[in-house]
């Protein structure tokens, strides 16, 4: 097997190099989210960081890698003797993929052989083979919500626990946990993004002579993995053997009352909610400490920590982006510097505050960003894959020059007017019909593994993912004098077994499109639109759906936002969506059909929901009841934008030929409370 890209040799990163390393001497520091465009090397670092930790023992055949000195007093496969056998082994990594599902992540029960010999027979997961090691979780926003839940919730506590009908398993689970993400691609709830300790934001270099110092690199890998593994061996020697002296000298390391006052005087100051954050800057600051050879925290141990431990936790709206000012921070920690015995030796009085540190050392790598012992490296990396910068708004037929009216306009012509964006309002809940099998979510009524049970089925070929006790039992009933039973219990047998069908909520495709023509671009008009829309992203953001945005306005209609879980890239381009120009609304449905066709191949388990935000004119373009046609079936609304005191009623109008909900926009805020009052 090919040795993996040394650590070492990574250019640049230096956040999260840190970041990684701070928990590798501390795993209290609550691992790492890496957040960054695709191709910045995330993965290609943490796969790199698990040769750098230290070697664990573990008692020999313990499939839960228990420690010998301190063997986990409930391990399934103990108890363990004092003199056991034990083996040193390297620290392992674990990768979890985005398709696993709770049995594979925390481990499973064979309920068969539980109900039908008694045998409580238990297969370990993926979170009993990470544990004393790191636990690695590429795009980590695409898992469902109750697997991160579980995933974090065991590396909160230590432990995992597995239970499955009346049977209990639990057993020790302590890791270093690294989740990588794309914020294009949908961002973590603020409540889960907080569970993680630390976070780190990285991007590539657009510097030509370092994205060429990368592929150098990279080229002198793949070509002789093993000589350029080799070359960089001192420099992983020297980095692991520095991991370990830190681990040793942690719990030596001192955190003057002082210091802890002004970690939550700052995390105070930037209004982080709950004290996770405090707990998590405290411990970072002592692994900074540690790691910098100090046996007391410095200012400095605390600004480096608060900057890696705060940006995510200060999300206020879901379409907030993390960040962190630092000239606050800085002028934070002048406020609330101690001047008192506790820090006699303190660096940072004679040093003075803002000194950034990497992890090769104080004051961070050297200015040419070069590596120890290695060839002079940029300061950022990239890997092969290109980064390209968003998609544009609206496509080069619709920029066209500005008019003061669409009727003044030529037939082509789109006026640029951007209107602002109100603060979004509560929304009615807009479902879909029936009954669903997609992804889990909270919109719609769908079936799947989660939800209550409203009865029982045979399993498939592949055996039951549960099982429902009440209903194997009364199916064994009936047969139990043929089976010749003696005694009291119950003969069971493969045939009685039933798993539970279950009925909860799912996600959907909720597809806006959205009128930006003239006959809408009145500029107080389009406001109340654009607040409306974002008002409804919300809601889909609050309810696990993917979104895609449609706009049609003077030649035709584009697709804004392919379907995505990233609702955040949908409210930045409706943010910039510009108005003005004809209105071909039987293309923007057209374009919508095809947008549906084609998810509906890629995910044909997501039922869709049509939101159309128009005032129903069509000035321009094909036939709309042709259009309209096309999207027959589809769970349609149409959000009603006509105003003035004569109103021609063409919203309703488009309403029946789609068959759809009208929801009048000047109401739409205003039916929750309403109905509450009722209430």
């Amino acid at each position: 097997m090919n040795p993996a890209y040394p650590f070492s040799a990574v250019v640049g990163l230096d956040d999260l190099k840190l970041a990684l390393v701070l928990n590798a001497v501390s795993p209290r520091a609550g691992g790492v989210l890496v957040r960054g465009e695709k191709g910045t090397a995330k993965s290609t670092i943490v796969r790199a960081l698990a040769a750098q930790l230290p070697p664990v023992a573990v008692v020999a055949g313990c499939r839960f890698h228990c420690d010998p000195a301190a063997p986990d007093p409930g391990c399934p496969d103990g108890p363990h003797e004092p003199d056991a056998a034990w083996v040193r082994r390297p620290a392992s990594l674990v990768e979890l993929p985005v398709g696993a599902s709770e049995d594979r992540l925390a481990g499973s029960l064979d309920l068969e052989r539980a109900l039908t010999e008694g045998v409580k027979a238990f297969e370990p997961g993926l979170l009993a083979a990470a544990h004393r090691g790191v636990l690695y979780v590429d795009e980590v926003n695409l898992l469902h919500d109750h697997l991160v839940d579980l995933l974090l919730d065991a590396a909160a506590l230590g432990v995992c626990y597995v239970e499955r009908e009346t049977v209990s398993v639990r057993h020790a689970a302590r890791f270093l946990l690294v989740g990588t993400m794309n914020p294009e691609e949908g961002e973590l709830r603020p409540q889960l993004l907080d569970r993680f300790g630390l976070t780190v934001e990285v991007r590539a270099t657009r510097e030509p002579g370092e994205r060429a110092e990368v592929v150098r690199r990279r080229f002198a890998f793949d070509a002789d993995p093993e000589g350029f593994a080799a070359r960089w061996a001192p420099e992983e020697a020297a980095l692991a053997e520095r991991i370990a002296r830190a681990r040793a000298a942690l719990p030596a390391v001192r955190l003057p009352d002082a210091r802890l006052r002004q970690i939550t005087a700052v995390c105070a100051s930037f209004e982080v909610d709950g004290l996770r954050a405090d707990l998590v800057t405290a411990h970072a600051a002592v692994a900074h400490a540690a790691w910098q050879g100090r046996d007391v925290v410095t200012r400095e141990d605390v600004r480096v920590a608060a900057r890696l431990a705060l940006p995510h936790r200060r999300r206020r709206d879901p379409f907030d982006a993390p960040g962190l000012d630092e000239r606050l921070l800085g002028d934070l920690l002048d406020q609330t510097e101690p001047h008192g015995p506790d820090d006699p030796d303190d660096p940072d009085d004679r040093e003075g505050p803002g000194r950034p540190e990497g992890p090769d050392g104080p004051g961070g790598p050297p200015a040419d960003g070069s590596q120890p012992g290695g060839p002079a490296a940029p300061s950022h990396e990239i890997s092969g894959e290109g980064g390209g910068g968003p998609a544009s708004d609206a496509s080069p037929g619709d920029r066209e020059p500005a008019s003061r009216s669409e009727d003044a306009a030529p037939h082509d012509s789109a006026p640029e007017d951007v209107a602002a964006v109100g603060t979004p309002f509560r929304v009615p809940v807009l479902r879909v019909a029936g009954v669903g099998e997609g992804a889990a979510g909270r919109r719609s009524s769908g079936r799947g593994r989660h939800g209550r049970a409203i009865g029982a089925r045979l399993p498939g070929g592949a055996g039951p993912r549960a099982v429902d006790l009440p209903a194997t039992l009364l199916a064994a009933a009936p047969h139990q004098v043929l089976r010749g039973r003696r005694g009291p219990g119950l003969i069971l047998r493969r045939d009685d077994l039933r798993e539970p069908v279950r009925e909860g909520r799912e996600g959907n495709l909720v597809l806006f499109v959205v009128d930006a023509s003239g006959s809408m671009g009145a500029r107080r008009r389009m406001t109340a639109v654009k607040t409306a829309v974002l008002s409804l992203l919300l809601d889909a953001y609050q309810r696990r759906d993917k979104v895609g945005l449609v706009v049609f306005r003077g030649r035709g209609a584009t697709v804004a936002l392919p379907p995505t879980s990233s609702v955040e890239a949908g409210a930045a381009r409706l943010r910039a969506l510009p108005t003005g120009g004809r209105t071909p609304l039987a293309e923007g449905l057209a374009t919508a059909a095809e947008v549906l066709r084609v998810e509906r191949m890629r995910d044909p388990d997501r039922r869709p929901l049509l939101v159309v935000v128009t005032d129903g004119r069509a000035t321009s373009g094909g036939d709309v009841t042709r259009a309209a046609t096309a999207l027959a079936g589809v769970t349609s609304v149409v959000v009603d934008c006509e105003s003035g005191p004569v109103r021609l009623g063409l919203a309703g109008a488009l309403a029946l030929r789609l068959s759809a909900r009208v929801l009048p926009l000047e109401s739409l805020g205003d039916l929750v409370s309403k109905r509450r009052k009722a209430g």
